[in-house]
């Protein structure tokens, strides 16, 4: 008799109607921020900072902002400032009317 009732048991586990598992819509993501570059100061990458420098005042062939040589540059704020302290130094580079200009 065991038997037959844990059959039935069985078969009215199998007859129950099955929940339906709702999924929920997964959050969106947010964008992750950009990871901000540091800025390394040592003497080589000055070096290479004021390089670039150099070559985007050269390229423009007149008086630029710190962030109108950044774009040509396609560098930060941060490294035209850190190149033109090697340039200014070297009298490479020349105020001009709260500009940058090639000395």
């Amino acid at each position: 008799m065991a038997e037959k009732k844990a059959t039935k048991a069985a078969a009215t586990k199998a007859a129950a109607p099955k929940k339906e598992t709702v999924k929920k819509a997964a959050a969106p993501k947010k964008a992750a921020a950009p990871k901000k570059a540091t800025l390394v100061i040592n003497a080589e990458n000055a070096g290479f900072k004021a390089g670039d420098v150099y070559n985007a005042l050269a390229t423009a062939q007149k008086a630029l902002s710190v962030a109108e040589i950044a774009k040509a540059a396609k560098i930060s704020n941060e490294e035209v400032i850190l190149g033109a302290g090697w340039l200014l130094k070297e009298g490479k580079i020349a105020e001009a009317e709260g500009k940058i200009v090639l000395a």
